[in-house]
């Protein structure tokens, strides 16, 4: 009857006693309470790390969308000052406003995803140099979210496409010119300018066929170019989702680990 009466109401799970085999000593319930203080610091660390992978990410982006900005805008600046219009070929005037209105956005794009990173980049540099696990709080990457995906964004996508549509309308500007018919010159009579514009035989630009040919190159390398973006971001979608439903399981987990301890502790 004592033996019997010793026993607790509860018992432990199976293959587990009343002294852990590893508790060195501690009774059920101070193993109990031990394990679920290690998983409660193994959940604060993966929290951790995650902040710290999403503040290098958001420092790596910061960088590249300064350094692309930088160079595309120089490089669009550089072009808009060195071309050489002809003064005797007439432009088409859709040429001219679209080549000063592509220039202008593209400029306008990359500097304002300069001016983000110039901004925000300094603040995030600062608190990834300090090796604190706690000191990730600090940095405004969180709250500054949308702004860094904007930089990025305006940086790679839209500013790598206004540069492509440039480089079109550059090659225009550029060999539209080429072996085009100058006007008459004051020397010779209306007449005589008449005659050679009949008798000459006509003849294709050859500039007109190199901006030509330059569009037909860009035109596919634009379209690739679009629908490389589109499956890059689905995919990178698709892996954050992944990775989502993964933590989801993880917790779920941890959840169903701490509930049987508690059961456990209210059985002892």
């Amino acid at each position: 009857m004592s033996s019997e009466l010793n026993v607790p109401m509860g018992s432990p799970a199976p293959g587990v006693s009343e002294r852990a085999p590893d508790a060195g000593g501690m009774d059920y319930r101070d193993w109990v309470r031990r394990s679920y203080l290690e998983l409660v610091s193994s959940n604060h660390h993966s929290v951790q790390a995650l902040s710290w992978r999403k503040l290098y990410l958001s420092r790596a982006k910061l960088k590249a969308s300064s350094r692309t900005s930088a160079l595309l805008s120089g490089f669009a600046m550089v072009a808009m000052v060195e071309v050489q219009l002809e003064m005797q070929y007439d432009y088409p005037r859709e040429l001219l406003i679209a080549f000063s209105v592509c220039t202008t956005v593209l400029v306008a794009v990359h500097l304002f995803a300069l001016l983000i990173s110039t901004c925000i980049l300094p603040n995030v540099e600062a608190v990834s140099n300090i090796h604190n696990l706690n000191s990730v709080s600090e940095s405004p990457h969180e709250r500054m979210h949308h702004y860094i995906e904007l930089a990025w964004g305006f940086s790679t996508a839209l500013g790598i496409l206004l540069f492509l549509a440039e480089v079109v309308l550059l090659c225009w500007m550029k060999f539209l010119p080429v072996d085009s018919k100058k006007p008459p010159t004051c020397t010779s009579t209306p007449a005589t300018a008449v005659a050679n514009l009949t008798t000459s035989p006509p003849v294709q630009n050859s500039g007109w066929q190199a901006a030509l040919a330059s569009t037909i190159i860009m035109v596919p390398v634009g379209v690739i170019f679009v629908v490389f973006t589109i499956h890059f971001y689905r995919s990178l979608v698709r892996h954050k989702t992944e990775r989502h439903h993964q933590e989801i399981e993880e917790l779920h987990k941890i959840k169903v680990q701490l509930d049987g301890h508690e059961r456990g502790l209210q059985t002892v």
